[in-house]
């Protein structure tokens, strides 16, 4: 699949597993204007690795909510149940690289094991004790063990970054803001990656991926150059500038933008159908009323 070369390509990349509610609205119409105000290409993209979670129905409500609110993007759209050989060759590489290493922790295990004062809760969730960091490919190994998660030596990989007053560092440009109102450039150590964001996991035991390696490879793949999303994933964008660095990827420009919320202040989530866009939809509403609603 050929990706024309422009200086500004955005995408929306929503999960079928349920439907889109107004904050996806914000997120998506965010990015729609600034590719148009920008002379530049929207982006679809169905990210579908939980084949466990995602319908086809709701796929097909992605289409027809966002053709309702005025978007269109090139087609076919690209979907991450395609493109399965393509993650599982790059972690090959990476097990080879003895950049990863097979864990059989549980949730409880992670939970439960010793660690100095209390559990750190990272990025992705509590920060790996390093139980099975020791189970890293050796030279005359075989193949990558079955039925076991594969997570990242955050030792390893955060060495790839850049060096400022003698440390590794990372960094990425911000244009919208964090959660704290960090805007511009970003900066954050080695030290910082290995203490606050841990071993992550890069495949999962249940499908040979993650989250965080296919947004990477496929944000790379379709020319992305700038990402618009909510803050609730700021810290995330940390991941994905590692693996960037640590795959020798194109780092876009990142938009994190402030999440709708209801009324008692919490962010929305898929299954509140009382906001969902097909209900307004239902209800006689308008596009400019979606608008008006998000703040745009």
């Amino acid at each position: 699949m050929a990706w024309p070369e422009l200086s500004w390509i955005e995408r929306f990349a929503p999960s079928p597993t349920g439907p889109l509610h107004l904050g996806h609205a914000y997120s998506a119409l965010t990015a729609w204007d600034r590719a148009v105000e920008n002379g530049g290409e929207f982006l679809l993209r169905i990210e579908d690795i939980d084949q466990s979670r995602c319908r086809p129905e709701w796929e097909v409500q992605i289409f027809e909510d966002l053709e309702w609110l005025g978007i269109w993007w090139p087609k076919p759209v690209l979907r991450q149940s395609e493109r399965s050989l393509v993650y599982q060759k790059k972690i090959e590489k990476l097990w080879q690289q003895h950049a990863l290493f097979a864990c059989s922790c549980s949730r409880k295990d992670i939970l439960d094991a010793p660690q100095e004062g209390t559990p750190i809760l990272g990025s992705d969730g509590v920060v790996y004790p390093g139980t099975c960091s020791a189970n890293i490919a050796s030279p005359g190994d075989v193949g990558i063990p079955k039925n076991t998660a594969l997570r990242l030596n955050m030792s390893y990989a955060s060495s790839i970054g850049y060096l400022k007053d003698g440390k590794n560092c990372f960094s990425f440009v911000e244009t919208g803001c964090s959660p704290e109102g960090q805007t511009g450039l970003i900066e954050f150590s080695a030290d910082e990656a290995i203490e606050t964001i841990g071993d992550i996991v890069l495949a999962r035991r249940d499908m040979g991926t993650s989250y965080h390696l296919s947004v990477v490879l496929d944000d790379a793949f379709q020319g992305v150059t700038h990402v618009t999303r909510g803050q609730d994933l700021f810290e995330a964008t940390k991941i994905h500038v590692i693996l960037q660095k640590l795959l020798g990827l194109p780092t876009p420009v990142y938009h994190h933008h402030a999440l709708i919320r209801d009324e008692n202040g919490k962010r929305l989530a898929k299954r509140d159908d009382a906001r969902a866009i097909s209900k307004y939809r239902a209800e006689g509403a308008t596009p400019q009323d979606i608008r008006y609603m998000v703040g745009l």
